[in-house]
C-alpha cells in the first residue's frame, strides 16, 4: 500500500505563495536599489534631457518590509518541515519552486545575451553597464543556486541559515552603499527641495516669456505677472525658506531668476533638468539664472499693418 501523500492546507498554500511573492518583491527592490546607486555613481550623460530620480527611498522601504517577511515565512516553512518532512513534497511548493527556477534561468540567460550582444554590436561596455550586469548575475544566480539546492534536498538546517545570513549581509551592504553614494534621507530631502525650486523657476520663466509675448515688455517685478485679470497664474513660493523667488530686470530683453539652493549641481549634469535651450545647473547657496529674450521681426502684422517683435530663447 502506497504511503498517503500530504494534502495542501490553506496555511501551506499561503505560506509558500507568500514566501515567493516576498522573494520576488525583494529581488525587484534590491535590483532597483542597485541600479539607482550605479546610475548615480556612474551616470550616463545625455545630451539634452535627464529623466528619472536618484532617490532610493522606495526600494529601501520595500526591502525593510518585504525582506524580513520573506525570512519569517521561510522560517515558518522550515519549522513545519521539521515537524512533517513530507510537506517538502507538496505540489504547491514544488510548482512555485520550479517557476522560480524557470524565471531565474531566463533572467540569467537574458543577462548574458545582453552582454554578448553589446560586445558583438560594438557598443561601449561602460563601468555602469557592467556593474548592472554583475548585480543581476549575482542576485539571480544566488536565487537559482539556493532553490536548485532546495529542490534537490541538498540544504541542511545549517546551510539554510547560512544562505539566509549571506542574503541578509548582501541586502544590508546594498542599502549602506546606497546611502553612502546618494546620501542620507536628510540629503535626499534637500535635493528634493532643490528640484522643486528648479520646477518653480521654470514655471516663472514661462510666465515671464508669456508676459513679454503679450505686452512686448518685460515685467518690472513678479507682481506684474498677477495684474492681468485673464491670467490665473499662482506665483510659487520657496517651500523650504517660505520666501519669494528673486527676479530682476537687467535690460530690455534680459532678466534674472534667483533662488537659494542646498546642493550644487553634479559636475556631470546627470541630476539637473536641462533643455535644448536652457541649462539649470547651479551652485550651492544663492544663485541667479540669467535669462534673455531675443526679439526678431515677424512677418507684417496684418491687423495693425506694422511689424511686431516675437521673443524667442
Amino acid at each position: 500500500m502506497e504511503p498517503q501523500k500530504p494534502k495542501t492546507s490553506a496555511k501551506d498554500f499561503f505560506l509558500n505563495l507568500g514566501a515567493i511573492v516576498a522573494l520576488y518583491t525583494t529581488i525587484i527592490a534590491l535590483l532597483n536599489l542597485l541600479f539607482t546607486v550605479i546610475n548615480s555613481a556612474y551616470p550616463q550623460i545625455t545630451q539634452y534631457y535627464y529623466s528619472g530620480s536618484s532617490s532610493i527611498s522606495f526600494p529601501v522601504a520595500t526591502l525593510i518590509i518585504f525582506f524580513p517577511i520573506y525570512i519569517l515565512l521561510m522560517w515558518l516553512l522550515e519549522k513545519s518541515y521539521a515537524v512533517e518532512p513530507d510537506k517538502k513534497h507538496l505540489g504547491v511548493r514544488r510548482w512555485l519552486t520550479y517557476i522560480t527556477l524557470f524565471i531565474a534561468g531566463l533572467t540569467l540567460a537574458g543577462d548574458l545575451v545582453t552582454v554578448i550582444y553589446y560586445f558583438l554590436d560594438g557598443q561601449e561596455l561602460t563601468t555602469g553597464f557592467l556593474l548592472k550586469v554583475l548585480a543581476v548575475l549575482v542576485v539571480i544566480l544566488g536565487v537559482f543556486m539556493y532553490y536548485i539546492s532546495d529542490i534537490r534536498e541538498k540544504l541542511s538546517s545549517l546551510s539554510h541559515k547560512v544562505w539566509m545570513l549571506v542574503a541578509l549581509v548582501f541586502v544590508v551592504a546594498s542599502v549602506v552603499w546606497g546611502f553612502a553614494v546618494i546620501g542620507s534621507p536628510r540629503t535626499q530631502q534637500l535635493i528634493k527641495y532643490d528640484q522643486q525650486k528648479i520646477s518653480d523657476l521654470q514655471n516663472i520663466n514661462s510666465e515671464v516669456q508669456n508676459y513679454y509675448q503679450t505686452k512686448n515688455i518685460l515685467p518690472l517685478n513678479l507682481a506684474d505677472l498677477l495684474n492681468d485679470d485673464q491670467n490665473y497664474f499662482v506665483l510659487p513660493m520657496d517651500e523650504q525658506t517660505k520666501q519669494a523667488y528673486g527676479y530682476g530686470k537687467i535690460g530690455d530683453f534680459s532678466y534674472q531668476l534667483c533662488a537659494y539652493f542646498n546642493k550644487a549641481s553634479p559636475p556631470d549634469g546627470a541630476e539637473i533638468v536641462t533643455s535644448i535651450y536652457t541649462s539649470w545647473n547651479h551652485a550651492a547657496g544663492e544663485y541667479c539664472f540669467n535669462e534673455k529674450i531675443t526679439p526678431i521681426v515677424s512677418p507684417t502684422n496684418y491687423n495693425q499693418g506694422v511689424p511686431i517683435a516675437i521673443p524667442v530663447k
